[in-house]
């Protein structure tokens, strides 16, 4: 089946409003990061040294200030600009590319419809997670395809209630705080019609800088002046959790949140702190490691993805739950740094949540 697909891209403007596409630059820029030369990076992108030369020199002068650097010792380095650069365009994806991944299901849902009739699409309206992406990703490999939502645990709990999805995807706490968590979603299940399947465990807690220069312990070094906090948005179950950790700790939300910045996602608050806009966030462990930060365990949770109880003897959601249990679906999950799938796919009811 054809796949859509939408990505990110930017440009910059000069003050004659030339614009300067950077896809290519920002690709060479991450390599010469990684690989601390220009000739490796070259060759791992594709391309002659020559060419890559000529493309940082090329950008260098546009930009008029010099994008790399030999340091003795390091080899070839990012200067501050291709730093900010390279690190804009990984906020600039972090943020978006769920918005758009929603957007292209939506696309693709529509194309279908016109090329091959009514075929079945498995609805799934979920909070960002990597657990997520990764069963989409499973599903579309199988020949499942999936209309993928992502919005807040409340929004996809909500849906599901109004008929609006098959799979509606949130997290708890796993302790002392899941039932006030919970009390955010009795609204919309029904323990008589609704099920459970377990996605995943995952650990939660605070990003900070690589090597924590700031000497972070804890959540209540959240409410410390010196330090820029970056929060999710409004109705996201990271927040809500968070708000309840700190209200346990007698520190009001606007304490930590100064700056009234908020991202919609993991990775988007890890890149928000990565590029140094920020000093802590708060959220999974595998958004930190991956942008190089430092991490400190808090709290560790259940990711559910809640269904009408008669419809997992439905062939979509068969398939989803078969997808979630297979030994290959469990060992990638647990691989990512934080996760752990050994009970995915495993069904529950929602009873516990009305306890």
């Amino acid at each position: 089946m054809m796949k859509v697909e939408i990505r990110p891209d930017w440009v910059v403007r000069d003050s004659a409003g030339m614009p300067t596409p950077l896809p290519a630059l920002l690709d060479l820029l991450m390599a010469v990061s990684e690989l601390g030369s220009i000739s490796k990076a070259a060759s791992a992108r594709g391309m002659s040294y020559r060419h890559a030369w000529g493309l940082l020199q090329q950008f260098s002068k546009q930009f008029g200030v010099e994008l790399v650097h030999k340091v003795r010792g390091r080899g070839t380095v990012l200067s501050p600009l291709a730093e900010k650069l390279m690190w804009a365009d990984r906020r600039i994806h972090a943020r978006l590319t769920p918005m758009l991944d929603s957007l292209a299901s939506e696309l693709q849902q529509e194309l279908a419809r016109v090329m091959v009739g009514d075929a079945q699409v498995l609805r799934l309206t979920a909070s960002h997670g990597f657990a997520v992406a990764a069963l989409v990703k499973q599903l579309n490999g199988q020949g499942v395809t999936v209309d993928i939502n992502y919005r807040s645990s409340s929004d996809a709990v909500a849906a599901l209630a109004r008929g609006e999805c098959d799979l509606a995807g949130f997290h708890l706490p796993v302790g002392a705080f899941e039932g006030a968590a919970a009390a955010k979603y009795r609204p919309w299940l029904d323990p008589e019609r609704h099920a459970l399947l377990h996605l995943a465990y995952r650990m939660q807690g605070i990003f900070v800088a690589r090597d924590n220069p700031k000497g972070v312990t804890g959540l209540a070094d959240l409410a410390r002046a010196d330090l820029r906090f970056v929060n999710r948005q409004k109705g996201s179950g990271t927040r809500v959790l968070l708000e309840l950790l700190l209200a346990d700790l007698g520190i009001a939300p606007a304490v930590i949140n100064r700056s009234g910045s908020a991202e919609f996602t993991h990775a988007a608050v890890a890149a928000y702190v990565a590029s140094g806009m920020a000093d802590v966030g708060f959220g999974v462990e595998t958004a930190a490691r991956r942008f190089d930060l430092g991490f400190i365990p808090v709290i560790r949770e259940q990711y559910f993805l809640a269904c009408h109880a008669d419809a997992l003897d439905m062939p979509l959601l068969r398939s989803a739950q078969m997808a979630m249990a297979s030994s290959a679906f469990k060992e990638e999950l647990s691989a990512l740094p934080g996760y752990d799938g050994a009970l995915c796919g495993t069904r529950l009811g929602t009873h516990f949540l009305f306890q």
